[in-house]
């Protein structure tokens, strides 16, 4: 049995920032991570849109790794979006200008991540993934890892589950939900024409169902997905390699020099399990203070909602030293589809892990003492501190 201070499982950009943050902490961290590369859907799901850390009315909302992740994201150069205004001060900020948000090369970042993290002392375990865990007196007590050496027992003090199906929790007997509304299939692909390396959205971005007016773009077949099975998950993957050739060949028709560069390695699957914490958000609490919160979100669909984050949130006292970051969170079905993009996988990525170097036992912690180191490394904790 091998052990750590900290076990971040999943690599996407939860994960990514959960271990930096445990790791800058001084922390002995692994991450274990099923893909050989880093970022999740954001890299191999090829959803390369990173989303405002802005209000969209002017207002930065959301800093520290979240920001640093992004600046990272287009290290060299931006794909397409690029804000100007917010990273280099040309024109103005306000509800008609760009949102803080860029689309960057997904195998860049997976590379800059690793480096990233490798530099701050993170071991990586790729292909390789949490499959069990022992439980004893209100703790996980051991990891099992699977990967290519078959079956490893792990011990760490404390646990964070970043795999964005809530896989930790619901070994460890957790209370979850999943989602009922299931996922739409996507089969978001890029190719190359004489104009660049360009990224087609096949698929829509589906809104839970409160929010339909009937003027939304249908999707592509009439079949909604778990994520949370096997069989269901290779079926939607072959559904969307299908697609895209369908896709691809309509489009050659018109334009003999499109290639496809680019499948997404994973499927393209945005919700599925939640834990049940000590608190659910609800998207009705926009611009409330939260005493407890650990950072701010924005609504990357609209301009103006602004969402503090409470740490109650991010664990349930059932089990005392796990903690989750990411899509995975605590809050109602609506704002789930806010809380699952990539700026809001930061902010509680990078709390989780701040917190999981902090304890073992996340209901005792010291909220004043996580909110001070998180505003230490750059976190706006609450929407009455924003520069006006």
């Amino acid at each position: 049995m091998k052990n750590y201070d900290v076990a971040v499982c999943g690599g996407g950009f939860a994960g990514i920032s959960a271990a930096l943050a445990a790791s800058r902490e001084g922390k002995k961290v692994i991450l274990f991570e099923k893909e050989y590369m880093l970022g999740g859907l954001g890299t191999a799901g090829l959803i390369t849109i990173y989303l405002p850390l802005c209000d969209g009315l002017g207002k930065q909302v959301t800093f520290g790794i979240a920001e640093e992740l992004l600046k990272l994201s287009i290290t060299y150069g931006a794909e397409d979006l690029y804000p100007e205004n917010w990273l280099e001060n040309i024109g103005t900020r306000t509800e008609n200008d760009k949102r803080y948000l860029v689309q960057y090369n997904a195998q860049l970042f997976a590379i800059l991540a690793e480096k990233l993290l490798r530099e701050n002392g993170v071991d990586i375990l790729y292909g390789s993934y949490v499959i069990d865990v022992d439980t004893e007196n209100d703790r996980i007590t051991k990891l099992y890892v699977a990967n290519k050496s078959g079956k490893t027992a792990y011990y760490a003090n404390s646990v964070v589950d970043a795999t964005g199906d809530c896989d930790i929790a619901k070994f460890a007997n957790i209370p979850t939900e999943t989602f009922k509304q299931g996922n739409v299939l996507a089969a978001w692909y890029y190719y190359s024409n004489q104009n660049g390396y360009l990224l087609e959205k096949v698929g829509v971005s589906d809104i839970p169902d409160e929010e339909k007016t009937g003027d939304e773009e249908k999707p592509l077949i009439n079949r909604r997905f778990s994520g949370l099975d096997g069989k269901e998950l290779s079926e939607m993957v072959c559904l969307s390699h299908q697609t895209t050739l369908n896709h691809w060949l309509k489009k050659r028709e018109k334009d003999k020099n499109a290639v496809i560069s680019t499948l997404a390695t994973i499927p393209q699957i945005r919700m599925t399990r939640k834990i049940v914490g000590e608190y659910e958000l609800s998207h009705k609490e926009l611009h409330t203070y939260f005493e407890d919160s650990i950072g701010m979100v924005s609504n990357w669909k609209t301009r103006g909602p602004v969402y503090e984050v409470p740490f109650r949130t991010l664990y349930n006292k059932k089990v005392k030293n796990l903690i989750v970051a990411g899509r995975c969170t605590s809050v109602n079905e609506t704002l789930w589809d806010v809380m699952r993009v990539i700026p809001c996988c930061a902010v509680t990525g990078q709390a989780a892990g701040t917190a999981a170097a902090m304890t073992d036992d996340f209901s005792s912690l010291d909220i004043t003492l996580l909110q001070q180191k998180l505003q230490d490394n750059g976190v706006v904790l609450h929407e009455k501190d924003l520069k006006k």
